[in-house]
């Protein structure tokens, strides 16, 4: 680290980590899951199958990497807020950050590869384990964030629950949607129900 910014082998760590990922998600969802070798994806990267693994244990890791990536910037930039923010302002803009630049309506080819992989029992067995971990960042962000106690006390876990489950709504429901919409207005609209106490819909009619 150089004035607290990554140094110049950190970066090139991590851009080589980013481009394992991507490639790992692009051929999964171009040819399956089982059709793709560590092999592949090292050349799609441009790396020797060697670097891939000082990087990535399993394909399911790769391919989720920039997942459990977004849910630590997450918490970081909870972190990294204006104090005198109020916590759901500041929990919004944290959530948003990762998605700055994402693309909001992709080929609908991709999210209905996309939506196939995520079935795979090898990616949903590593989803459910990055889950725990991320989650567990988050809660120690909130519980800094608020004063609470991250072991002791409730509420930090379930601010951080709740916001993780709202993120996997609104990412759901952008890969189900035809047409394709926007991601980050749905992320915003997770959360401002998630905040208003999800009102019973029904009510308002």
């Amino acid at each position: 680290m150089t004035n607290g910014q990554p140094g110049l082998r950190e970066r090139k760590k991590a851009a080589t980590r980013d481009a394992l990922s991507w490639a790992a998600l692009r051929l999964a969802a171009e040819r399956g899951l089982e059709n793709v070798r560590v092999e592949d994806i090292a050349a799609e990267a441009g790396v020797s199958p060697r670097t891939y693994n000082n990087y990535f244990s399993s394909k399911s890791e790769a391919i989720l990497f920039r997942h459990r990536d977004r849910i630590h910037r997450i918490a970081e930039a909870l972190r990294t807020r204006p104090a005198g923010e109020p916590l759901w302002e500041a929990m919004t803009q944290a959530v948003l950050a990762p998605f700055e630049g994402a693309v909001d309506q992709p080929d609908p080819r991709w999210t209905s590869a996309v939506r196939l992989l995520l079935r795979e029992p090898s990616v949903w067995a590593e989803l459910t384990r990055a889950a725990a971990e991320t989650e567990a960042g988050l809660v120690a962000a909130v519980a800094a964030r608020t004063g609470t106690d991250p072991v002791r006390d409730l509420y930090p876990k379930l601010v951080a629950a709740a916001v993780l489950s709202a993120l996997r709504a609104a990412t759901d429901q952008w890969l189900h949607a035809e047409p394709t919409v926007p991601l980050r207005p749905l992320l915003m609209e997770a959360l401002r129900q998630l905040v208003a106490g999800l009102p019973d819909p029904s009510s308002t009619i």
